[in-house]
């Protein structure tokens, strides 16, 4: 499918930098104290050694498919200085040569069919008001062909490669209009519709008369429309479902669509839909107890490349959908990771796939299908360690706080155990989403927690989580929210029980955006059980969230957390907002936050880092003027992960303080 990878929804206004001083403070309060473009409060110079040790692990990288092209090369992104780029390789395992060079990432990249010329998109400073550019490889030209002022997502090309079809939102809207130009000359953009909902182009009909739009309403629920491109009639394709569908192909001959769908299953499927009499035939596994998560189809229509979540660790099959019943291919075999990028070639005779693994950074490869041979390439570094060193996670399983009374039976983390003899100090991280999934992919930051400073991880997936069906997605909405956060007491059970492996007195609370939530309120429910936490980007009150996230993602997260305007909401979600509760909080605490984040706005943090002075709690404080939901640029990830490291130190009694911490003492009063 030729489209831009599509960027996370949100964006917000930037709040002038004098609500951020630098360097006073009032009385009470920790100095503010600017590193360049960080700004942090109770954060130690890193010493040297620890900054020497640390390097090795920061310099990894990882390699993500974006393409092929005409010449039979290939498109990827990765990061050589300070921010992913565009980078042409000709050949496997051949040289990077890098197209794009900006102090910002580059969020995707797609070839234009039958050119050389191609698109990408990309924001500023983290801010997600995404724009689209083209690049002309022959003069090393590119054009912004998108307008300022619009956030902008979904560029997919027409299959002539005439046109890209794209939708935008403005600053504080939650409907999107689609659009449509050729992206090396500006002057021919138009629009298509007049949108509403947060809709987006998926792919264009073989013939370029109509375009397959999705909406995004919640996890559990989404819409296909098929819109005409010259009359601008939209017209839904099954009205009468209440599903979730995920991606979308037309057929090669344009009578039907290919679609991942839940409709009458617990799980996502694959699904081909034949427009013109509305039936839906299941082409994978009927009964399969896992999600289908994406999918592409060939070019001529011929054979289609699925991927199943299994336990968090994807599956690949390729079918042959040429005629009748779909008929199962050779699929390549791959190491156990999470695949992503499925594109099948121009001819439908290789697929491209990025692989990531829990021992290997993102990597490309690609399978011949008539050959049948998988052929890596890329090699991401590894910054000169030891790949035999890094720890693999098992998957452990431990029973719910009401699996006696009608509740699921168990909850899964996957845990990462130093090789060291225990107990060991733990870290829970818990992931964001919330409709998010922990899965073993890799991460340096843990690899780093495990073989450097001795520590276990935990990363749970609490209910709520997806890849476990969609009944288990629901079990936390609305008044449930606490329940997940009852899960993690759980899992300190499940910690307590194994005094062997894991140190009950150490354990730290992780977690980023929601998981950041998940960090106050597990805190704050358990207060006598963590050492100490780390909130990245975290939502402090449920209310101020609400109101302060940026108007086009809004009404999205009220699906999930629940409609702030309504009064008995309302005071429900003020009632579990861990900023009303905060005076439980008295474990140390290290708020990190971007200043430009458009989803959870950088005023959450101040709110927590201010009650939690109150309670005379040592608040660490980083924030970045320079980075939105969580810090992209290598430059403040390395800080943040010194400072990370020197907290761990001092709470969890790791690294050079080892065995000078005592247990996590008395709660302050």
């Amino acid at each position: 499918m030729n489209q831009i990878l599509r960027p996370l929804l949100g964006a917000a206004a930037l709040l002038s930098l004098a609500a951020v001083p630098a360097h006073s403070a009032p009385a009470g309060k920790a100095a503010r104290i600017e590193r360049g473009q960080l700004l942090v409060e109770n954060v130690p110079e890193t010493p040297p050694e620890v900054r020497d040790r640390l390097q090795q692990y920061v310099n990894t990288r990882g390699a993500s498919f974006q393409g092929f092209t005409p010449d039979g090369g290939v498109l990827i992104t990765t990061r050589f200085a300070d921010a992913a780029q565009v980078h042409k390789v000709d050949f496997p395992l051949g040289a990077r040569r890098q197209l794009t060079f900006f102090r910002d990432p580059v969020g995707g990249a797609s070839v234009r069919p039958g050119g050389s010329d191609l698109v990408f998109s990309k924001d500023q400073g983290g801010d997600e008001f995404f724009q689209v550019f083209h690049l002309d490889p022959s003069s090393g030209r590119i054009t912004q062909f998108t307008e300022d002022g619009y956030r902008n997502q979904g560029a997919t090309w027409r299959r002539d490669g005439g046109l890209v079809a794209w939708s935008r939102a403005g600053k504080d809207s939650g409907d999107y209009d689609i659009l449509a130009a050729n992206p090396a000359d500006p002057g021919t953009r138009r629009q298509i519709l007049d949108g509403k909902g947060a809709i987006s182009p998926i792919d264009w009909s073989p013939d370029g008369t109509k375009l397959l739009i999705g909406e995004s309403i919640s996890v559990t629920k989404s819409r296909r429309f098929l819109l005409d491109a010259a009359s601008g009639v939209l017209d839904e394709l099954t009205p009468d479902l209440d599903v979730a569908y995920r991606g979308g192909e037309f057929s090669a001959d344009g009578q039907s669509v290919y679609l991942v769908s839940d409709e009458g299953s617990d799980f996502a499927r694959l699904i081909r839909l034949d427009l013109s009499s509305g039936a839906r035939t299941v082409l994978s596994p009927q009964f399969l107890p896992h999600d289908v998560e994406g999918f592409d189809l060939s070019p001529d229509g011929r054979r289609l490349a699925y991927t199943v979540n299994v336990d968090g660790a994807s599956a690949l099959r390729v079918l042959d959908v040429s005629r009748g019943a779909p008929r199962e291919l050779t699929a390549p075999t791959l190491p156990p990771g999470v695949i992503g990028g499925l594109e099948f070639d121009a001819k439908g005779e290789r697929l491209g796939l990025t692989l990531n693994s829990s021992t290997s950074p993102s990597d490309v490869y690609v399978f011949d299908l008539k050959s049948k041979k998988l052929t890596r390439w890329t090699q991401s570094e590894v910054g000169g360690l030891d790949p035999e060193r890094f720890v693999e996670p098992s998957l452990v399983r431990f029973p719910t706080f009401d699996s006696a009374s009608g509740g699921p039976k168990e909850i899964t983390a996957w845990l990462y155990q130093p090789t060291t003899p225990g107990p060991h100090p733990v870290v829970v991280s818990i992931h964001g989403g919330p409709e998010g999934q922990s899965r073993p992919t890799f991460s340096s930051n843990i690899q780093y927690w495990v073989n450097e400073l001795g520590l276990a991880v935990l990363l749970p997936n609490v209910r709520g989580s997806t890849g476990y069906g969609k009944a288990f997605v629901d079990l936390d909405n609305g008044m449930k929210r606490e329940d997940s956060v009852k899960d993690i007491g759980a899992l300190l059970d499940f910690i307590a029980r194994d005094p062997a492996r894991f140190d009950a007195s150490r354990v730290i609370a992780y977690g980023g955006s929601y998981g950041g939530y998940m960090v106050y309120a597990s805190m704050i429910m358990f207060p006598e059980r963590f050492a100490a936490g780390v909130d990245i980007v975290g939502i402090s009150n449920f209310v101020t969230f609400l109101e302060n996230t940026s108007g086009y993602r809004r009404d999205l997260r009220r699906v999930e957390y629940g409609d702030e305007r309504d009064p008995a909401m309302r005071e429900h979600l003020i009632k579990i907002s861990p900023l009303t509760k905060a005076s439980a909080l008295r474990r140390p605490m290290f708020i990190i936050q971007g200043y430009n984040d458009p989803r959870v706005p950088y005023t959450e943090a101040e709110q927590m880092l201010a009650a939690l002075r109150r309670n005379g709690v040592e608040a660490w404080f980083m924030m970045a003027r320079d980075e939105g939901h969580g810090f992209a640029k290598k430059s403040n990830q390395d800080a943040q992960r010194e400072a990370e490291t020197l907290f761990f130190e001092k709470f969890a009694g790791v690294g050079k303080a080892a065995g000078h911490l005592p247990a996590a003492g008395p709660l302050l009063k």
